[in-house]
């Protein structure tokens, strides 16, 4: 098994599903049993909307706020569920995929969608030999690669949640222009992601790395029998 590119899937998948269930499904379901009005909503009401542009655009086939928010916090929880216990599995990526694809019907938010394809894809690759990867990522860049991989998906990682709160509460510490708020959120946002697909090739790297040591290994207790 694929250790780093695990870990890698395990945690978008856990940050976007915390993404839907409380900065989507919390905020819908606060605006209680009242119509959508479309397909197209904003999680957060204007009762409890924190700044201007934390509306929190989301997706719903479901013509109601109430019930679209429980469902969106029940598939996140199942999304929880899955990525830790199960989406290394057979089937594994193939039902992290639809869960997703059903919390963006049931309201989870639309920007999800760029952030979870590359962690479904990454998902499929757990269990394989990596070997498309071991011919395009010269050696000497995969060892670099490999030692990066942490630090990739740690920074990756607060970036991302820093940059989900802001979404929400628009709380930027000395900075009171909307504005440029939004503008400071996207940009960490924008970095988090492209540091997580670094994180993503970062890890294949490492788990290369790994099975090419354990082979190694094993080539000089056979050599020694």
């Amino acid at each position: 098994m694929n250790r780093a590119t695990r870990i890698n899937v395990v945690t978008l998948g856990v940050m976007l599903a915390l993404s839907g269930m409380l900065g989507h499904g919390l905020f819908e379901v606060l605006q209680g049993n009242t119509p959508t009005g479309g397909l197209f909503i904003e999680a957060i009401g204007e009762a409890q909307r924190m700044w201007e542009h934390g509306t929190e655009g989301a997706f719903t086939i479901i013509p109601n706020f109430l019930i679209t928010g429980l469902l969106a916090m029940a598939v996140s929880l199942c999304i929880i569920i899955w990525s830790v216990g199960f989406v290394h599995k057979k089937q594994g990526p193939l039902v992290f995929l639809c869960l997703f694809i059903l919390l963006f019907l049931v309201g989870g938010g639309v920007a999800q969608v760029a952030f979870f394809l590359p962690a479904w894809a990454a998902s499929t690759r757990i269990r394989k030999p990596l070997t498309w990867w071991r011919r395009v990522l010269p050696e000497a860049l995969r060892r670099v690669l490999a030692r990066l991989w942490s630090c990739f998906l740690i920074a990756a990682s607060l970036l991302l949640v820093i940059g989900l709160v802001i979404s929400v509460t628009g709380f930027v510490p000395g900075v009171n222009d909307a504005d440029l708020i939004l503008s400071i959120d996207w940009s960490l946002l924008g970095i988090g992601y492209l540091l997580y697909m670094l994180a993503l090739v970062a890890g294949f790297a490492y788990d290369i790395e790994r099975q090419t040591d354990s082979s190694e290994g094993q080539k000089k207790t056979k050599e020694r029998k």
